[in-house]
């Protein structure tokens, strides 16, 4: 039987799941009346059918909740009455009888066809019923009326006469209960704001978990230290944790251990837990200290979640895993295997968090039938790979709950590869399967077989994009685990522009591949994947000239001719870009703080572009004084000039373009690397080598073009014109 929960690295590999579920459902047909009614819902209802009076909102209108209504039933009538107003400018009002046009919110005369359901899946249920002059949301549990509320807020259209729902009626519910997105602030902390904004944009497309890995941003009170300057606090969690649950989203931490803890063995003071003294990466499975440590963060964790079921102890990347010598680790992997290692760590970590209450998770636990050593039951397993129906339902007969693994989209830079996806190096790199695709055969499959309690969408952010790129990959995982057979991917791409830019909205599938495509060639470019991969040369300098007779080697035009051409090509494909981006600005459509982070990557694409073209240029210009050398001192003087004037005009726009990009993803971001007053932050790079953490600022998104060294080209060259000057033209004043 293939395993669960592999590595990260596994995961990322390029993989086809679940051959033995039935093919794909094509789209039905009441999937493309809902589009053709210029109604874009996601998720997709399980059911729809269309016809009656349409409910015409008006300026007015009441919305009327059962009497005995819970807090969170009045929570969400407050809600779409503030969007009703921001979105429509309705005026609703709660009131306790239905008069004139109203929106009943009741847990009365639910459908059979939900209540009848199994109980996770009939508590999200509802029926929207809307006719003329009153719309009716029907639900079981609280969390039904409010996705009743969200399903709603998305099939309001503008009408002949305002605000309008057609007639129709909707029956709804998920075929996966749990619905989860990996949140991923390892390498960067969010403001409260926006972590709350997510969390509610999040549950508008019916997503209920967020596991949030914290790394440093969260202020363990047993380890302060640990916490990063300006990390949240217990009482700040609390309240997120309390905000989300109102949203009917729980908030799941995710506390790494084993692996990916450089966050915590880089302090002195716990370094003699490291399984390798000179790695601050993985702690030693075999010392009692690493769980007392551990153990301390996760009930941490449990208190600043009060309410969530689980807990994610993350335990992936486990690499040097069995290479400890003194700590016995060795020794111990001689005996075993690293397997069984890893399954002792997460079953001796597991179980004391399972007797607090919590439903543990973590990336690398495995089930093995007949094996002596198995996860406790109890845990959450990931489903992947070809296994065949009757091995997960033997696995949730030991007591496990399976969740499906949507894979992580890349960890490509800037921007993720939604349309266009590449693997290989040089003559071998090829365009392969892109990340929607990716995430659309598991998990609708999954959601199909009716087996899967769970599916978590993965986004681990390895390369430090702001968290905003990844929320078409959140709601496309949001689509498939809600309902796995309507509609088809290609409806869904259409339709989620339109449903979250706004009808206004034009040629934005084109700008998402634009920018797509710019990720790859910035990944490509200067020493980029030097970083990461180490396989691709380093972009060196033009020669500078030296000697009485302007001596230099020309070469730098020849070896990067093809760089060049790309560059060129790449501006036009950013000014197309920055134009689609100024057109829906202008419109004034919806999620307009993407267009400004759109037009930062863009503008930084746009640099590294002009950067290439700039030593192209500079070379040219020595080449034109060496020229120049036994005509006119004056005029080899003058393109000496004008290369440090090349220089300077490319050091300008890097600055520029590096201040504006800031300024704008700080918006809703904390400085990167941020100190305080009362802490510093304690930068130290770990073995993974992560292109987001280079540098503890934002500036790992041009330290290559700071590791040019043109700062020190252009003093050297000044060097020489001074040289120059005085040698063969003492009247002339230096340039700079």
């Amino acid at each position: 039987m293939n395993s669960f929960f592999q590595t990260k690295k596994h995961l990322l590999h390029f993989f086809t799941l679940f051959l033995w579920l039935s093919a794909a459902v094509p789209a039905a047909a009441l999937t493309t009346s809902l589009f053709n009614e210029g109604i874009y819902l996601i998720p997709h209802p399980q059911e729809v059918s269309l016809g009656g009076g349409d409910f015409v909102l008006g300026k007015e209108l009441s919305i009327v909740l059962d009497r005995n209504a819970s807090d969170r039933d009045r929570f969400a009538a407050t809600e779409l009455v503030a969007q009703l107003k921001k979105e429509w400018g309705v005026n609703a009002v709660i009131d306790g009888s239905a008069s004139g046009k109203s929106i009943i919110l009741t847990h009365k005369g639910v459908s059979k066809d939900i209540m009848g359901l199994p109980k996770k899946k009939a508590l999200q249920g509802y029926q929207l019923t809307a006719e003329a002059g009153q719309l009716v949301i029907r639900a079981k549990g609280e969390a039904g009326l409010f996705y009743g509320t969200q399903t709603l807020l998305q099939i309001i259209k503008q009408g002949q006469e305002g605000a309008m729902v057609p007639g129709m009626e909707i029956t709804d519910w998920p075929d996966i209960p749990e619905r989860a997105c990996h949140y991923d602030t390892k390498h960067h902390q969010d403001k409260r704001s926006y972590v709350e904004s997510f969390i509610r944009d999040l549950s508008r497309y019916k997503i209920n978990m967020l596991v949030w890995e914290w790394e440093d941003k969260f202020e363990y009170p047993s380890h302060p230290e640990i916490g990063a300057p300006g990390a949240f606090t217990m009482e700040e969690m609390q309240e997120i944790t309390r905000f989300a649950r109102k949203y009917h989203v729980q908030l799941v931490p995710l506390v790494q251990g084993l692996g990916h803890v450089s966050y915590i063995l880089k302090w002195p003071q716990h370094s003699h837990l490291r399984e390798i003294p000179a790695s601050n990466w993985e702690f030693c499975p075999q010392k009692d200290g690493s769980y007392e440590l551990l153990g301390d963060l996760w009930q941490d964790a449990i208190k600043a979640t009060p309410g969530s079921e689980y807990i994610h102890i993350g335990t992936d990347e486990s690499y040097e895993l069995g290479k400890g010598v003194e700590c016995g680790c060795q020794a111990e992997l001689e005996k075993t295997s690293k397997h069984a290692m890893m399954t002792k760590f997460i079953s001796r970590s597991a179980k004391p968090l399972m007797k607090e209450g919590r439903t543990v998770m973590a990336w690398s636990a495995e089930y093995n039938p007949g094996a002596d050593l198995n996860p406790p039951a109890g845990m959450v397993l990931l489903g992947r790979g070809s296994d065949k129906s009757e091995h997960f339902s033997e696995i949730k007969k030991e007591g496990y709950e399976i969740f499906v693994y949507d894979p992580n989209p890349g960890i490509e830079p800037l921007f993720l590869p939604y349309f266009y996806r590449l693997r290989g190096e040089g003559d071998k790199e090829r365009e392969v399967e892109n990340c929607l695709q990716r995430s659309y055969n598991p998990v609708h499959q999954a959601a199909s077989s009716g087996i899967f309690d769970g599916m978590i969408n993965t986004s681990w952010d390895d390369s430090g994009l702001h968290n905003q790129a990844w929320m078409m990959s959140f709601i496309n995982s949001a689509e498939w685990s809600w309902s796995g057979n309507n509609p088809s991917l290609d409806e869904f791409i259409d339709k989620f522009f339109l449903n979250y830019y706004g009808v206004g909205s034009s040629d934005m599938r084109e700008l998402y591949l634009l920018l797509n495509k710019a990720g790859y060639y910035y990944y490509q470019s200067l020493e980029r994947r030097v970083w990461h991969y180490g396989d691709v040369g380093k972009t060196h300098l033009p020669d500078l000239p030296r000697g009485d007779n302007l001596e230099y080697d020309e070469f730098w035009n020849r070896e990067y001719s093809v760089k060049i051409d790309e560059s060129r090509e790449q501006l036009k494909q950013m000014e197309r870009a920055r134009e689609i981006i100024r057109a829906n600005q202008d419109r004034g459509v919806r999620n307009g703080y993407d267009l400004e982070l759109f037009t930062t990557i863009a503008d930084l694409v746009s640099h590294t572009c002009n950067t290439y073209l700039a030593l192209s240029a500079l070379e040219k210009a020595v080449k034109e004084a060496h020229n120049q050398r036994f005509l006119n001192h004056e005029a080899a003087y003058q393109s000496m000039d004008n290369a440090v004037k090349i220089i300077e005009t490319n050091l300008s726009e890097r600055r520029e373009v590096y201040r504006e990009l800031v300024t704008v993803w700080e918006k809703t971001r904390l400085p990167k690397g941020l100190s305080t007053e009362e802490k510093e932050f304690f930068h130290r790079q770990d073995r993974a080598r992560h292109f987001a953490f280079r540098r503890a600022d934002m500036s790992y998104l041009i330290c290559d073009e700071e590791l040019l060294g043109l700062e020190d080209y252009k003093e050297k060259l000044l060097e020489y014109m001074e040289w120059y000057k005085n040698t063969y033209l003492p009247t002339t004043s230096p340039s700079g």
